[in-house]
């Protein structure tokens, strides 16, 4: 785990603990020698210092992720960093652990305990870890683990612990060995944390809580001598750990206030403080009076670092593209760069069909970047890894099976087709911050994600609210462009990738705005494939007006859109065009229907100027996820079987406040 941290996260964990401990350690001495301290302040000092300088994997995960930042650019640093520290931290004990059992017991004795930690050592790496692996290679994926594979497991984690104690190291020592070789997520990490989180969250956690909240006594603070000794001792090591966490960060160019919202983040403390000093407190090792204080301290770090973290750290500001990313202003010699999310395998043939439809060329190649999206299940971090094939696997998981599919969509298109897989582990709650960072690094121009809801064989439709709010975040922070699908199972219209079909019909719900000139742009590039006929239906009131309100610059936008519909229609035979009149939002929402089962895939933009229309769409679509038109076309009511792609075109660019403004440069040749 420590080799693939990084060289930053290495950095970072190492300095992070040794500055603050070595300021710390010296403060300490310079106030041993010149003040006259009391001897349970002189006695719990060394102590405090290295409670002081830890950074605790377990608790900056737990922080990280009540701040909804786990998987931003900083969270996954703090997690890799805070492992290094816990590194440090346990490599200090044990030369402290050794050093002290060699002064107090016999030689024959540190050389037992020696020995045995070893065999021990070994017993965890090569006996429970294989046993772990085989459990797991046994279970089908997707399905639950026996249940007497999760008895084994605890029975050996009581067995580990025993054992701990009777060689001389601490139980828990023992079982932190034994759960770290334990394989994380599903299925046998994420059945340990759905039996045992209930449990210990519910009633473990609060009980431990009060009993250390019991066992701080206010009135023992009597002396302010002793707390100002112990107060600067906290101070010094919180000031050394904000210089080792931002130097190394400073020196990599990351933004100042990002660094100092990593170094205030590192600064926390939680759980794992208050256990070490509820042990000094059980082994005599600290007074009451100084448990009081620390635990003070404590709790005011934590309660000052949160408010301040939310107020200085962004990860969506990170998000904001300094080009257009969008279809409309990209080249025809240009490649297009997709990202595909997918949740699972029945998203696959509808992202495949639209991909196919795209028109891959030699002049303009798909680049696609396939990003399985899966929930965070038992493990604490969250990861974004690029998938490694294995050589012809037995069982194949099922990101294996998605990403050979389009593996093999990239070979029945050699080289118009460059394909590159990513796997995602995060909580639903900030899992679009992986697409969004993922789409920023690969200069992503359309993001296409799936419909929160899924029709299963083309009838029952299934709704997940966790999708909606990841929806709803990527269409609010993408850099680029952004599609969403929608699928309605019909698994017969479905089978085209494969099979090329004759004929291909397409339809563009032309309203008006940016965001439907978007959708025409991505059609246009469509109509250029010989077997898609395109069709692009426009709106006009009754006196051969859009429908929808706009800057007028937005009109002259698109009616130059328009006109240009109209060159190519003389030109290829493949591009139609209909017009229909709508005087209220009865006849928008009676031509949507009609129109819209007709073809095989319908596009439309999401958001529209307002207009009496428009309002009255609006009011009858409450959600407006998808926009007034797209709500009508994938509303359970609506009897089409035509897949549906709603498109935003970029809404974040750098130095743009008016979103109709054109950044893209023409080029003349001279």
């Amino acid at each position: 785990m420590v080799l693939r941290s990084g060289k930053k996260a290495i950095a970072v964990g190492i300095l992070g603990f040794f500055i603050p401990y070595g300021l710390a350690s010296l403060v300490a001495c310079l106030l041993d020698q010149f003040l006259s301290l009391d001897t349970g302040i002189a006695k719990a000092l060394p102590h405090l210092v290295v409670m002081q300088s830890m950074t605790a994997f377990p608790v900056i995960t737990c922080f990280l992720d009540e701040l909804n930042i786990l998987n931003s650019e900083i969270g996954r640093l703090a997690s890799s960093s805070s492992i290094i520290c816990d590194v440090c931290l346990w490599s200090v004990m044990s030369i402290q652990f050794a050093v002290k059992i060699y002064n107090t017991k016999p030689l024959r004795v540190t050389i037992g305990l020696f020995l045995s930690s070893i065999f021990f050592s070994i017993f965890i790496v090569f006996g429970v870890r294989p046993a772990a692996s085989w459990a797991i290679r046994r279970t089908p994926e997707g399905k639950p683990i026996k249940e007497i594979y999760v008895f084994m497991v605890l029975v050996v984690l009581m067995a580990c612990g025993f054992a701990g104690e009777v060689i001389g190291i601490n139980a828990l020592v023992a079982s932190l060995a034994f759960g770290l070789v334990i394989p994380d997520g599903p299925p046998l990490g994420a059945a340990l944390v759905e039996r045992l989180d209930c449990f210990v969250s519910a009633l473990l956690m609060p009980l431990f809580f009060t009993i250390c909240g019991l066992h701080m006594d206010i009135f023992c603070v009597q002396k302010l001598k002793d707390v100002g000794v112990l107060q600067l001792i906290v101070f010094v090591a919180f000031v050394g750990k904000i210089m080792g966490t931002m130097l190394p960060l400073l020196f990599c160019r990351m933004p100042f206030r990002d660094a100092l919202s990593f170094a205030l983040i590192m600064n926390s403390k939680g759980i794992v403080e208050l256990a070490f000093l509820n042990d000094f407190r059980i082994s005599a090792v600290i007074t009451r009076e100084c448990y009081a204080i620390s635990i003070i301290s404590v709790v005011g770090i934590t309660g000052v670092i949160a408010p301040l973290v939310k107020v200085l750290y962004d990860p969506s500001k990170r998000y904001v593209a300094y080009k257009r990313r969008t279809l409309l202003h990209s080249r025809n010699d240009e490649e297009l760069r997709i990202l595909a999310c997918v949740h699972s395998q029945e998203n696959v043939p509808a992202i495949l069909g639209l991909l196919q439809v795209s028109n891959p060329t030699k002049d303009s190649p798909i680049n696609l970047v396939v990003l399985h999206l899966n929930k965070l299940m038992g493990r604490a971090s969250s990861v974004l890894v690029a998938h490694r094939e294995r050589d012809k696997p037995l069982n194949p998981t099922q990101s294996e099976r998605i990403f050979n599919a389009f593996k093999k969509f990239e070979e029945q298109y050699q080289g118009l087709v460059l394909m590159q897989c990513y796997k995602a582990i995060s909580p639903y709650a900030t899992m679009h911050d992986d697409v969004c960072l993922l789409a920023l690094e690969k200069r992503t121009i359309l993001i296409i994600i799936p419909f929160h809801k899924q029709w299963i064989l083309g009838q029952r439709v299934e709704t997940s609210y966790a999708y909606r709010h990841l929806n709803k975040n990527v269409l609010e922070k993408a850099p680029c462009s952004v599609g969403i699908l929608i699928n309605r199972g019909n698994q017969k219209k479905s089978r085209y990738v494969a099979t090329q079909p004759s004929l291909f019909h397409v339809a563009v719900l032309f309203l008006g705005g940016a965001d439907d000139r978007e959708a025409l742009a991505y059609a246009c590039r469509m109509a250029d494939k010989s077997n898609v006929m395109l069709t692009v239906v426009r709106y006009r009131g009754s006196n051969s007006t859009g429908i929808v309100g706009g800057t007028e610059r937005s009109k002259m936008l698109d009616a130059e859109i328009l006109g240009g519909i109209k060159l190519k229609m003389q030109i290829k035979r493949q591009i139609l065009s209909q017009e229909y009149v709508a005087t209220s939002g009865e006849d928008v929402l009676s031509i949507t229907r009609r129109v819209g089962s007709s073809y095989d895939l319908v596009m439309v933009g999401r958001r529209h100027g307002n207009s009496p229309i428009m309002s009255e769409l609006r009011k009858w679509n409450q959600c407006g996820e998808l926009g007034a038109i797209g709500e009508i076309l994938a509303a359970p009511d609506f009897r089409g079987e035509a897949s549906l792609l709603v498109v935003q075109q970029q809404t974040k660019l750098w130095g743009l406040k008016d979103p109709e403004e054109s950044t893209h440069l023409r080029r003349i040749k001279l």
